[in-house]
């Protein structure tokens, strides 16, 4: 993507302190909740059978620093954490997991180890085992306990996404009807009409990797990125009033049917004044052409961001990470 107010940020090294932590595994979302809500420094609650398959998301509160991970949108586990101090604070925003490395060793920090490490961004932010003090004290990375890193690393898969942000929104899970459902063209709401606009994708059928949407609804623009790289961008119209800055996870359930999975991102744009409006992937409009690509391409894992910022590039704005690119 050009240069946006939806820029990609700049990261910062990760000081590589391992430590090992108190743990616990659970196997009801009741024991989860309760076991979360009492967590110290170090310690951690696990239950990955609540939720056996689907897209794993990890959201990262900066604020808790308590790191609370979903699969096909029901929370699995949580883990406290240590992000970045003051002056190397940890970027916010929407990630994809670039790379894994069960081994790594920082080329920063005299081949320290950093187990277990997870990559959001080529130049140095990470999700990994490390120290765990009970305050931010990283150079930038998200700090896991040692034993709960293992955990999460083998749930993840490339291309997942990783949500950083100051202050948590609770997920809410949606069906995932009308417009950006994948679904055949005859189960467009009834009424529809596509946006009679031109639109551009510039991308072979069958390309592989993450895909990553970016609504904005001041500038009535919709960016499509595929590991991190503009591969689509289209007019939209999304009419009534702007909905805070959420991201949209898409998600099957047992029987196959398609779910979204909402979690709001407050403080951006100065948009805490909006709510975040769950129907809004569904009264999105667009070229038929856009559409019809979209829904060939969208895949469980599939992320939207829907913003109030602007992504013209005569535009600046805050930034916010929306995908990292191996560029």
């Amino acid at each position: 993507m050009r240069s946006t107010a939806l820029a990609l940020a700049i990261a910062v090294a990760c000081t590589p302190v391992t430590a090992l932590a108190q743990g616990a595994k659970v196997t009801s979302p009741v024991e989860l909740a309760q076991r979360a809500s009492e967590l110290k420094p170090g310690e951690w609650v696990w239950a990955p059978e609540i939720s056996p398959e689907g897209p794993v998301v990890v959201y990262v509160d900066l604020t808790r620093q308590v790191a609370d991970i979903y699969r096909n949108g029901i929370r699995i586990g949580v883990s406290t954490v240590s992000t970045g101090k003051p002056g190397h604070e940890t970027p916010t925003g929407v990630f994809k997991i670039l790379q894994k490395d069960r081994n790594h060793h920082s080329s920063t920090y005299n081949n320290a180890p950093m187990p277990f490490q997870q990559r959001l961004t080529w130049d140095g932010v990470a999700l990994h085992a490390g120290g765990l003090p009970g305050y931010p004290e990283s150079h930038g990375c998200v700090h896991l306990p040692y034993n709960f890193a293992h955990e999460l690393f083998g749930t993840t898969s490339m291309g997942g996404t990783v949500i950083v942000q100051g202050r948590a929104g609770a997920p809410v899970k949606i069906p995932a009807a009308g417009v950006l459902s994948p679904a055949t063209v005859e189960g467009l709401p009834q009424g529809y009409q596509p946006l009679q606009a031109a639109f551009r994708w510039e991308e072979e059928e069958g390309a592989e990797g993450p895909l990553a949407v970016v609504v904005s609804t001041s500038d009535q623009e919709m960016v499509v990125l595929r590991n991190g790289v503009e591969v689509g961008r289209s007019r939209v119209e999304l009419p009534g009033p702007p909905s805070a800055t959420m991201v949209a996870t898409l998600t099957v359930d047992a029987q196959g049917a398609p779910h979204w999975s909402l979690v709001p991102l407050p403080g951006h744009h100065k948009d805490d004044t909006h709510a975040a409006d769950a129907t809004a992937l569904s009264r999105l409009r667009m070229p038929h052409g856009m559409l019809t690509r979209l829904r060939r391409e969208m895949a469980p894992g599939t992320h939207v961001l829907i913003t109030h910022a602007r992504v013209s590039a005569e535009t600046t704005a805050v930034p916010i990470t929306v995908l990292a690119a191996n560029q």
